[in-house]
């Protein structure tokens, strides 16, 4: 879509404070005719990256800053779903991707509410937040104008625009020393650039203050970590026997996996746009519950619906990576989801040590284990009987074998 730069005087953005999105305020006033700014801070559980937000737009040239309070929606209705879906994508938990969807539609309200003329985001055009957000915002808002300055100034690397910054008297709290790429939500923590983008070198794990949801796991205690997580539904739904909400029993778990070292994820991964990036996550809380209720589901699904369920995660874990939430296939793919999981019900025991996650224990009223089947002691099960199955399950092998024989002869 072509902007006429000339009828645009008022643009809502989506504001996080970090370093692209604080360049983007005067730079959009230099160049779209100095309109008025509305940044838009999404709290989805980022915790003191919110303080002295407000004060930091306004000095950087926004007009006000407006911040819509998403933490318990994000968790109920994005990072619920995902979680029962067991949606991945290649090992990644989807703690940016997930969000996105939910920070479209609230830049979409903000900017019909306020009457702007256009969204403005501070994704790059290299990477895959460019389509989540505006595959979102086209959802809610399908004629707004979209501006995304990566993909029209000449500023070529983060390092321009730290000098940018500078220049135009714009407050940063970083510098080209810890310029790393940071994405932080009540899920995880992204990290990317300087030396992660070349996967030769270990990430410096050990470095103080690298880290900030928990530490390595050789700085994890000597001493392994008991909890119990109660599910109904697939919703969890008690931590150690205490119910409490969701949202509770992530930040408790990300306290208790983050000391001890769990979550840490390294990936070489394929982004939508075509090429290969790095980055490091820390998912502390998030890797403990897809654990657990992964293995809930060992015990109360049978074998043709957790195969099936399987694979439909990847494709559900897909279409969160490429944006595409607000699409006919994920609601249907989630409406499967939910129907597996009306008897994925009970208890999950587990053992955190030094970044491990290990089964302690499972139990459910809906399971389909059955010790007195699967006992090497003596049962109800004929064995007997497993010679007429084998029989009929391998009839074509045993009759293409017949025909390759007669065929050679």
């Amino acid at each position: 879509m072509n902007i006429d730069k000339s009828k645009i005087k008022k643009i809502v953005l989506a504001y996080s404070g970090g370093l692209d999105t604080s360049v983007i305020i005067p730079w959009l006033k230099e160049n779209y005719n100095n309109p008025e700014i509305i940044a838009v801070s999404a709290n989805v559980g980022q915790g003191d990256e919110l303080e002295g937000l407000e004060e930091k737009a306004k000095n950087s040239g926004a007009a006000k800053l407006v911040v819509a309070n998403l933490e318990e929606e994000y968790v109920n209705d994005y990072l619920l779903p995902c979680l029962k879906a067991d949606a991945k994508y290649e090992g990644y938990l989807l703690g940016t991707a997930n969000a996105r969807p939910l920070i479209a539609k609230a830049l979409a309200e903000v900017a019909i509410k306020e009457g702007a003329d256009a969204i403005a985001h501070g994704a790059t055009g290299k990477g895959n937040d460019q389509v989540r957000f505006e595959l979102g915002i086209k959802h809610f808002a399908p004629d707004m104008p979209i501006i995304a300055p990566w993909r029209e100034w000449d500023l070529v690397s983060r390092e321009d625009e730290i000098d940018y910054a500078a220049a135009h008297h714009v407050p940063l709290r970083i510098s080209k020393e810890t310029n790393y790429s940071k994405d932080k939500n009540l899920w995880h923590l992204s990290h990317e650039g300087l030396d992660l983008e070349d996967p030769s070198l270990e990430p410096t794990y050990e470095k103080p203050g690298f880290l900030e949801m928990g530490v390595s796991p050789l700085d994890a205690p000597d001493k392994p970590t008991y909890l119990q997580l109660d599910f109904e539904k697939g919703v969890p739904v008690a931590l150690d026997g205490q119910e409490m909400p969701l949202m509770e029993i992530l930040e408790k778990l990300n306290k208790v996996g983050g000391e001890n070292g769990i979550g840490l994820l390294d990936l070489v991964e394929n982004r939508l746009v075509g090429m290969k990036s790095r980055g490091l996550y820390e998912t502390p809380g998030g890797s403990i519950l897809y654990f657990a209720h992964e293995y809930l589901e060992t015990i109360t699904l049978d074998k043709q619906v957790q195969h099936k369920k399987s694979e439909l995660a990847i494709a559900y874990g897909e279409l969160v990576y490429d944006g595409q939430w607000f699409t006919p296939l994920r609601e249907a793919l989630a409406a499967f989801v939910d129907k597996t999981q009306e008897c994925v019900t009970g208890s999950v025991k587990l053992k955190l040590y030094k970044g491990n996650i290990i089964k302690a224990g499972v139990t459910s009223p809906n399971s389909l284990y059955s010790t007195e089947l699967a006992t090497f002691d003596e049962s109800d099960y004929d064995q007997a009987e497993a010679a007429g199955f084998i029989n009929l399950f391998g009839l074509l092998i045993q009759v293409q074998a017949k025909l390759d024989a007669k065929n050679k002869d």
